[in-house]
């Protein structure tokens, strides 16, 4: 039986999902979440014409070095001076506060010789407006200033309490079961066994989850059992999860119980197995309500699977883009010839010093899925097409980045 290719997998995948509801949070828990809808200024920034540094309101037309203003009162922040300016009067006037009515520029303290009898002369001439800062010079009401399906950082919360938002419309975060798999599993910190292993690649997919946007729910490790399995499967129903990944038990060996197991609960399988390395025992369909994606055991694999398959599907759960973006690098040595299933091999890519050139990318060199610590180290991941022909230093290939640059 032929192996599914893996833009086929993704179809599939993403064919089974569309843009969760909206809900509405304070804007101090709307940070990394992915607003709703457009954003438009609910008020103009700044509202009114206001000074930029310290020193005196004054018109424009009454400066001259040999010009003596009468000082007629103060505008500190949050207080305007409430009178029209008349000619040959200066207002002291503080950052941030509004420019008196009649005022068209500010004279900065560094350059006002002060008198006595509440007098000042100009020591410099400013320009026509200099040091204000006009209503409006930020945005303006109504102006949209965040698009549908931005993930909200911290300049954006920012932004958005200067446009007067307390709530914040965004898209519900898509809750997605974890679960490991396996009698040779024991958790970091606990009693291990001498014939175990600490469970890994649970804290990497569910750290993923929270990353991309996602609420990530822990269902532990269930043991080699169908027991287990469906009390995990009990867990993650009652945690209402919008998808279950299971980590191991995919394969075709006699203790992987996670098909067999799902499908006393009802699971409908779309597909088991893809043309893909790390990843090939990939599964996909549903399951109590849920969607299912079971990944590889080995923590590398399940990894990958992550950045090929989770990873769009929270995107558009999410309302986001959901391809997968391939960049081009030049190989910095040679690869091999591929076989029938498409290759991820991790790597890492260096800029080069030259303007406009491609970036160098470099194999590691051992490629095991067990082994976290390359995973770790690498930056992108090589994609070599199923039987791509052996490819030699300085060949174009494509890369998908796994950290940001």
């Amino acid at each position: 039986m032929a192996l599914l290719p893996v833009a086929d997998a993704r179809h599939s995948i993403l064919s089974a999902v569309s843009i969760l509801p909206e809900e509405t949070v304070p804007l101090v828990d709307a940070h990394l979440r992915v607003s709703a809808t457009p954003l438009s200024a609910r008020r103009t920034q700044p509202p009114f014409a206001t000074t930029a540094m310290d020193g005196y309101a004054v018109r424009h037309a009454d400066l001259a070095l040999d010009a003596e203003l009468e000082v007629v009162g103060e505008a500190p922040a949050g207080h305007r001076y409430e009178h029209a300016l008349l000619a040959g009067q200066a207002v002291r006037i503080f950052t941030g506060a509004p420019m008196p009515e009649g005022s068209d520029t500010i004279l900065i303290q560094e350059d006002a010789n002060v008198r006595e009898n509440d007098k000042i002369r100009p020591l410099d001439i400013p320009k026509v407006s200099a040091f204000v800062r006009p209503a409006g010079l930020d945005f303006m009401q109504g102006s949209v200033l965040i698009e549908a399906g931005s993930t909200l950082r911290a300049a954006d919360l920012a932004l958005l309490a200067s446009m007067n938002y307390a709530q914040v419309p965004v898209i519900r975060k898509p809750r997605i079961g974890v679960l490991a798999t396996g009698d040779e599993l024991a958790m970091p910190g606990t009693h291990i066994g001498v014939d175990q292993i600490v469970a890994s690649n649970n804290f990497g997919v569910a750290a993923r989850i929270t990353e991309l946007g996602g609420q990530a729910v822990d269902l532990g490790i269930a043991k080699d059992t169908e027991e287990d399995l469906l009390q995990a499967l009990k867990i993650a129903e009652a945690n209402q999860c919008d998808a279950i990944i299971t980590l191991g038990g995919a394969s075709v060996g006699t203790h992987d119980l996670v098909q067999q197991a799902f499908h006393s609960a009802g699971l409908s399988l779309s597909f088991w197995k893809i043309a893909m390395r790390p990843g090939k025992p990939l599964m996909f369909g549903t399951v109590g309500g849920m969607l299912f994606l079971g990944f590889p055991g080995n923590p590398v694999s399940s990894m990958v699977c992550g950045e090929l398959f989770m990873a769009p599907l929270i995107k558009k759960w999410l309302g986001q883009p959901s391809d997968t973006p391939l960049r081009h690098a030049t190989l910095a040595s040679k690869l091999p010839t591929n076989d029938q299933r498409e290759d991820y091999l991790r790597a890492i890519v260096k800029p080069t010093q030259g303007s406009g050139q491609l970036p160098m990318v470099q194999s590691l060199n051992r490629q095991d899925s067990s082994m976290l610590a390359n995973f770790a180290k690498a930056n992108c991941l090589i994609r070599r097409a199923p039987f791509a022909p052996e490819a030699d230093q300085g060949t174009i290939v494509d890369i998908l980045m796994l950290r940001p640059d």
